[in-house]
């Protein structure tokens, strides 16, 4: 019985960071994948000097915002914080997307 609740008491403190985890990982998941992309128009000439310019920029302000989250929160990341970057990082792969998916070639 002593070992349930030992047991219990453990996955109860251990699954927020657990989720915690997860969640960062996934905003740097999505920072690589869209570098990828963003990368791979450049290479097969969808993207112009232009719209790689202007993405990278985009990126890099998301990249800042998350930065100065973290500083306000020793390291770490709220809730809202990472609500918000969810929403920028979505905003960016829409951007990416219509990008290569227009008529400029480079």
């Amino acid at each position: 019985m002593k070992i349930t609740r030992l047991a219990l008491a453990l996955s109860l403190v251990l699954a927020p960071v657990a989720v915690l985890a997860q969640s960062n990982a996934t905003i740097n998941q999505r920072k690589e994948n869209q570098q990828d992309r963003i990368a791979q128009g450049v290479k097969s000439g969808q993207l112009t000097a232009g719209e790689t310019s202007h993405l990278e920029h985009q990126e890099a302000a998301i990249n800042h915002e998350e930065k100065s989250m973290r500083a306000q929160d020793n390291g770490h990341l709220t809730k809202a914080d990472r609500s918000l970057i969810n929403k920028q990082q979505n905003q960016e792969s829409k951007r990416i997307y219509r990008d290569k998916h227009n008529a400029r070639k480079q």
